[in-house]
């Protein structure tokens, strides 16, 4: 779920989902609009699984415990890495 395996394609591994949602945080960004983005590249790009919902927040989910962003009133940021 996390890495791709044999039945995990890697574009819906949590880990690849999360590196598409990373390219999106250039500047802090409300999750709506991430999710919009991450959409929209994912269409310019020709994948071809859609992503669901509910594994982009799990995506989402796994980039904050690993202290790769954080919610930041109300906005998702990219964090610098653990202090």
């Amino acid at each position: 779920m996390i890495l791709p395996t044999k039945h995990i394609p890697a574009s819906r591994s949590l880990a690849a989902i999360g590196g598409e949602i990373l390219a999106q945080i250039e500047e802090p960004r409300a999750v709506s609009e991430i999710w919009e983005r991450v959409l929209a590249a994912r269409c310019a790009t020709g994948q071809g699984a859609p992503l669901p919902y509910d594994w982009f927040v799990l995506a989402l989910t796994f980039l904050n415990s690993i202290f790769a962003v954080e919610l930041s009133e109300g906005l998702v940021v990219r964090t610098e890495g653990r202090q």
